[in-house]
C-alpha cells in the first residue's frame, strides 16, 4: 500500500486506460477521484468496482476542456480531501482522417481534450502541490508523438505538445517537490483505440518485439510507479511502453 494515505486525481478515468489507473492507485491505497464526459453508469461500475475492494472512489461529471471546471475539481477535492497529492491528465480522443479532409471541428476537438485539458488540470493543481510541497503529475502521451502515422495529424500533434508541455513545466516545479512525467503508450487494447489496430493489419503483432497488443494494466503499472515517492528523481521524461514498437528493425 504504497500510495496509503495519498489523494488522486484522474481524468477520463471511467474505461480503458484511465479505469485501469483508478483501480491500480486505488489498490495501492490511494483515495482516488476520476473525472468522466458522459457515460454515468460506466463511471459508477468503476467506484463499485474500487469500493468492493475496499477502497475510496469518487466519481465527477465534468467537460475536461472548461478551465473553470478544473479549478472547481481541484479546490473541492483539496476542500474535502485536504490535499491532491497525484495527477494523471489521461483523458483524450481520436478523431482521425486525412489532412485534406480534416474538418476544423476535428482538429479543435481533439487538441483541446487531449492537449488544453492537460494544461487546465495542470495549472489548477499546480498551487495545490506547491502549497504541500510535494506532488507527481503523470499526464497521458503516445508513440504518435514520435512516429509518423498517416491520419493522425491532429492526434500527434496534441501528444506532441504534452510531452513539451510536462518537459517545461517539469523544470518550473522540480524545487517545490513536484515531479511530471509522461506516459507514451503503444497499441493497448481498449474500445477506443479498436479501429487503429484494425487499420494497422493483421501483422501488427508481428512489429512488437514482445508479440502481443499492450493491456490497459500495463500503463497503469507504469503510472504508479511514476505517482510513487520513489520515483522522485525522475522528472520530465517520457516513459515508452510499447512492448518494443518503437524500436524498429522487427
Amino acid at each position: 500500500m504504497s500510495l496509503e494515505g495519498r489523494v488522486a486525481l484522474v481524468t477520463g478515468g471511467s474505461r480503458g486506460i484511465g479505469r485501469a489507473i483508478v483501480e491500480t492507485l486505488a489498490a495501492d491505497g490511494a483515495r482516488v477521484a476520476f473525472v468522466y464526459h458522459s457515460n454515468e453508469a460506466a463511471a459508477q461500475e468503476v467506484v463499485q468496482q474500487v469500493e468492493s475492494g475496499g477502497g475510496e472512489c469518487r466519481a465527477i461529471q465534468a467537460d475536461v476542456r472548461s478551465h473553470d471546471a478544473a479549478v472547481g475539481i481541484i479546490e473541492e477535492l483539496a476542500e474535502q480531501w485536504e490535499r491532491v497529492d497525484i495527477l494523471v491528465n489521461n483523458a483524450g480522443i481520436i478523431r482521425d482522417g486525412l489532412l485534406a479532409l480534416m474538418e476544423p471541428d476535428a482538429w479543435d476537438a481533439v487538441i483541446s481534450t487531449n492537449l488544453t485539458s492537460v494544461y487546465n488540470f495542470c495549472q489548477a493543481a499546480t498551487r495545490q502541490m506547491m502549497s504541500q510541497r510535494y506532488g507527481r503529475i503523470i499526464n497521458m502521451s503516445s508513440v504518435a508523438a514520435s512516429t509518423a502515422n498517416p491520419g493522425q495529424a491532429n492526434y500527434a500533434a496534441s501528444k506532441g505538445g504534452v510531452e513539451g508541455f510536462t518537459r517545461c513545466i517539469a523544470t518550473e516545479l522540480a524545487r517545490r517537490g513536484i515531479t511530471v512525467n509522461a506516459v507514451a503508450p503503444g497499441f493497448i487494447e481498449t474500445d477506443m483505440t479498436e479501429a487503429v489496430v484494425s487499420a494497422a493489419g493483421a501483422d501488427l503483432r508481428k512489429r512488437i518485439p514482445v508479440r502481443r497488443l499492450g493491456k490497459p494494466e500495463d500503463i497503469a503499472h507504469a503510472v504508479r510507479f511514476l505517482a510513487q515517492e520513489e520515483s522522485s528523481y525522475i522528472t520530465g521524461q517520457v516513459l515508452t511502453v510499447d512492448g518494443g514498437l518503437t524500436l524498429g528493425g522487427f
